[in-house]
């Protein structure tokens, strides 16, 4: 029996920012860059992985209760509530919390450029996107990994304030990982995360294969991080690799 999966507070070695998420998050639709902006991007993306400090934390609980509308897990008081959530976690044994940040200053530079550059501003908050999202891409790679480990599988990572989950369970999510402590990271009167990028995800440990996972592991987001295929087999449970 592998134990649960218990991360207090990790630094996470995500590389460089995608180029192609940054131009996806300014909403680049394929026209010309001209040469001042290229090089802007690069300069600011080397600005933002200097600043950048990606950290998680990661707790796993056992699956006490399922209802229609709700889940309950062991060990903590955190609800899931809503019938999406109870519909994706429907044949879950377990849920992995997440919660990942890219830190403080990132909020800090965001306000500087606000007051000088909002340009600048724009492009930076894409930047720091991309990064918050593949620092989720790592954390959720090291919970395939432990689902790997007990020959069991994963669902795709689902966020409060998606479908019918409300932001409303970030407080107890958040305590559930000691996110506060460990991660510094604090809540809004609106349940909005600081610092902002930040992101708080949950992902369910499941017996059979899942819907909705990358058909290759060629075009999957997890590929830098996985270590599943290590093992000699996919998250879908293929004991090839495609």
């Amino acid at each position: 029996m592998v134990d649960g999966l218990r991360i207090a507070r990790e630094t996470l070695d995500i590389g460089d920012a995608s180029r192609h998420e940054v131009l996806r998050y300014l909403g680049y639709k394929g026209q010309p860059l001209s040469g001042d902006l290229d090089a802007r991007i690069d300069a600011i993306t080397d600005r933002c992985l200097v600043l950048a400090k990606p950290r998680a934390s990661l707790a796993s609980y056992p699956v006490s209760s399922h209802h229609q509308d709700m889940v309950e897990l062991e060990g903590c008081t955190l609800r899931l509530v809503g019938h999406d959530i109870a519909e994706h976690l429907a044949s879950a044994t377990e849920v992995v919390l997440m919660a990942v940040t890219l830190g403080a200053d990132i909020d800090r530079e965001l306000r500087r450029l606000s007051l000088i550059n909002t340009l600048e501003q724009v492009i930076f908050d894409a930047v720091a996107t991309a990064l918050v999202e593949r620092a989720a891409d790592a954390a959720n790679a090291q919970v395939r990994a432990h689902a790997a480990k007990r020959e069991a599988y994963t669902s795709w990572r689902f966020s409060p304030g998606c479908g019918a989950l409300p932001l409303s369970v970030q407080r107890d999510f958040l305590a559930a990982l000691d996110a506060t402590r460990q991660l510094g990271i604090t809540l809004t009167p609106s349940d909005l995360m600081v610092p902002t990028k930040s992101v708080t995800a949950l992902v369910g440990i499941h017996p059979t294969p899942q819907p909705g996972l990358e058909s290759s592991c060629s075009i999957c987001s997890l590929f830098d991080f996985c270590t599943t295929r290590q093992m000699g087999r996919t998250c879908r449970g293929y004991h090839h690799l495609i």
